[in-house]
């Protein structure tokens, strides 16, 4: 895959803002049963049985599509053919756009694909967790869509985490295949990460699991 579509780069401790303001709902709710939205929640929850609310995991929050390969190979992926770039796509130097396309663009490198599977968009998406949960593994590489005008992804990896395909199954009969990702040792983890007051521990306690989002790609080793 050419870099105009793809890219790696380190992640680790950023946080993504539309977290905020959901303090209330995200994460895995003890009381009525269910792993609420879907966001973080303990290893010990993923289990056959275990009813699942997939709002935030089936939205597709961008909609922009890989280049073809062709088309890939002639346009412009560096830091010194910006304006280019910028001219491509009409947009004007030092604008919001232009600088999210500049942190992209420094993150550049090349790698290839693997990708995650969900069905439609629901309403009110409640899923329960089938039988026949698979263990990925433990090396992976986790990347996140970026804002670019084509598809774009930052990649990165984290030590002693394992990757596990969940199968779902919702009231209506619909089956879906979900990925979720369960980070062993959080010790290392920022005290503000929105994972720890979601599901109330401190760094390093327990385990901690999340589903990955439509947009989000995985990478695993057979």
């Amino acid at each position: 895959m050419n870099a105009a579509n793809l890219i790696i780069g380190k992640r680790d401790g950023v946080l993504s803002k539309e977290f905020e303001g959901n303090k209330n709902s995200l994460g895995a709710n003890h009381d009525n049963g269910a792993i609420n939205e879907t966001v973080y929640f303990f290893q010990e929850d993923l289990y056959p049985g275990k009813m699942v609310k997939l709002p935030l995991l089936t939205r597709t929050r961008d909609m922009t599509t890989f280049l073809p390969y062709q088309l890939a190979e002639s346009v412009p992926f560096s830091s010194d053919k910006l304006p280019e770039i910028l001219n491509r796509y009409s947009l004007e130097a030092g604008s919001r756009e232009a600088n999210a396309m500049k942190e992209t663009i420094k993150l550049g490198k090349n790698i290839e694909l693997l990708s995650n599977e969900l069905g439609k968009e629901k309403k009110n998406p409640v899923f329960t967790i089938d039988r026949e949960i698979q263990n990925m593994g433990e090396e992976e590489l986790v990347c996140h869509k970026m804002k670019y005008p084509y598809a774009v992804f930052l990649c990165h990896s984290i030590d002693r985490t394992a990757v596990y395909k969940v199968p779902l199954v919702s009231i209506d009969g619909t089956k879906a295949n979900a990925l979720a990702i369960c980070h062993e040792d959080t010790s290392a983890w920022n005290p503000d990460h929105p994972a720890f007051w979601i599901l109330k521990v401190k760094p390093g306690t327990v385990p901690i699991c999340q589903f990955i989002v439509r947009d989000t790609l995985v990478w695993v080793s057979k």
